[in-house]
């Protein structure tokens, strides 16, 4: 019997939850830290355990960079199931971890598993959109995404307060299998005469492509440095509320109701990107971004890093608002040019910006000193250099659209051309 066609919501809500299972794989387990230190034998203000965190960041950015060539030679569809794969294995040696060391090998084989539904996803929206439809579609699938981050640190803080965080480990290996059995339904968008060989030298001809193209390489580079900070944020929000603010408590709350406000911006921006544009959106949150962490790093100077919590947290909701709207945007401007090879350059794209960001994130975790400065600090950096670099990509003309209303190309891709 033939199965029913996806519809729209369907094929919305199947990418959103392949994507989000990278998002559960962190999430679920912040609340989780301090049991973690208390059976890891780390001390109670350890920022150790954030290297829990950037293995699977690490993971999520080098596996990506295989997941692409696999996914334009054999499809979409098997390149999410090895995906999956992965990701059960990675979650299954962590479940069986003895010590930290064996615990962060398991986070980077689950990071592994966790880049291909990510890529996946990105080149199947390439596959199925052009221009502002794309980021429309980009836009809707991360907002269903961000339903995970809303609920799994509530879930992650129930479940280790009646069990052992390895729990937290089973959920995901479940979650994985679930989500495999779901992907059977996913239609192939990557018929066979559009498939590429899978050789070193096609590979290595398309990421220079990427990497020479001012347009995709630039908005990379922009989203490195955002991610670097965002990668910060999850890895020290746990510490920050429970030490710097004092209220361990409420951290899955907060935590959850800022991923809402992010959900909605998100849906927000989809319609903003129908009415005004993705580049004109994306510029203008941009600097709205700087100038928000700016007052946020003016409030943590003048507080010596220790603001009050109702001053903290809606700057914070502010800036991570425009995480937002700029991620989505910004990833469909750097793809827009790289219709013909959509899986490799969504490796390219993803590898650099989360390899890079995690390191650039664990510099920031690296100089926490109990306050919120290094994070504060963090946003408006980094915002400031994602900001020159768009300014230098668009050589000053900002604000332009992202597909020529004469040519129907890029404004990037035409240059390259």
């Amino acid at each position: 019997m033939t199965r029913p066609a996806l519809g729209r919501v369907e094929f919305t809500a199947v990418l959103a939850m392949s994507m989000a299972l990278a998002a559960l794989g962190l999430d679920l387990m912040l609340p989780a830290f301090g049991a973690m230190r208390d059976v890891l034998g780390l001390p109670a203000d350890s920022t150790a355990i954030a290297g829990v965190v950037t293995a699977y960041m690490l993971g999520l950015a080098v596996g990506q960079l295989a997941y692409g060539p696999l996914a334009d030679r054999f499809g979409r569809r098997p390149t999410m199931f090895v995906g999956f794969g992965v990701y059960g294995f990675g979650a299954l040696l962590c479940t069986l971890a003895p010590g930290l060391q064996w615990l962060l090998l398991g986070r980077f084989v689950w990071g592994l598993g966790a880049a291909g539904p990510r890529v996946v996803t990105l080149a199947v929206v390439r596959d199925r959109f052009e221009g502002e439809d794309m980021a429309r579609a980009m836009s809707m699938i991360m907002a269903v995404f961000i339903v995970v981050p809303v609920i799994a640190p509530t879930l992650g803080a129930a479940i280790t307060a009646v069990t052992t965080w390895r729990v937290l480990f089973v959920l995901c290996l479940v979650a994985a299998v679930g989500m495999t059995l779901w992907v059977r339904r996913l239609p192939e968008t990557l018929p066979p005469e559009r498939r590429l060989d899978l050789n070193v030298g096609r590979i290595t001809r398309t990421a220079r492509l990427v990497i020479t193209n001012r347009q995709t390489f630039g908005y990379t580079l922009a989203l490195t440095a955002l991610y670097g900070v965002f990668t910060s944020y999850l890895a020290s929000s746990e510490i920050i509320f429970s030490d710097t603010f004092g209220v361990p408590e409420a951290f899955p709350l907060i935590f959850g109701g800022v991923a809402a406000v992010m959900g909605l911006a998100m849906l927000v921006n989809a319609r903003l990107v129908g009415r005004y544009g993705t580049r004109r959106t994306a510029h203008v949150m941009l600097f709205v971004y700087v100038a928000v962490s700016t007052v946020l790093f003016v409030v943590a100077l003048v507080t010596d890093g220790r603001p009050p919590l109702a001053v903290f947290l809606p700057l914070l909701a502010a800036i991570l608002v425009g995480h937002a709207l700029l991620i989505p945007n910004f990833n469909t401007i750097a793809m827009t040019p790289m219709a013909a090879h959509a899986g490799t350059a969504a490796s390219v794209i993803g590898a650099v910006q989360l390899a890079v960001g995690a390191s650039l994130g664990a510099v920031l975790d690296r100089l926490f000193d109990g306050t919120i400065l290094p994070l504060a600090a963090g946003f408006l950096g980094y915002g400031v250099l994602a900001t020159l670099v768009v300014v230098v990509v668009e050589r000053g003309r900002l604000f332009r659209p992202l597909v020529d209303p004469v040519t129907r190309q890029s404004p990037g891709a035409a240059r390259e051309a």
